[in-house]
């Protein structure tokens, strides 16, 4: 990837995780993410985690079941 450009990787009770979206502008990623934390399968927790990262690996945005976004980028993240 190169910089600015992001994706958006889902996490599962298994330790299993899929990239939901690669190489996508910054809007996209957000939206992918409110759909992706927001959706039957997170309510329920089927999905357990999902994160933003960019270029470099770092994540950006992370939301956790039950305890909802819990990394906004206001502060530093090491990379995955």
């Amino acid at each position: 990837m190169t910089k600015g450009e992001f994706s958006v990787c889902q996490f599962f009770p298994d330790d299993s995780y899929e990239y939901v979206r690669r190489w996508i502008g910054a809007e996209e990623a957000v939206e992918v993410f409110r759909t992706y934390t927001s959706n039957p399968a997170a309510r329920i927790g089927i999905t357990q985690r999902v994160i933003v990262t960019d270029g470099e690996d770092s994540i950006n945005l992370e939301w956790q079941f039950s305890k909802g976004i819990t990394f906004d980028g206001k502060q530093p993240k090491e990379p995955l």
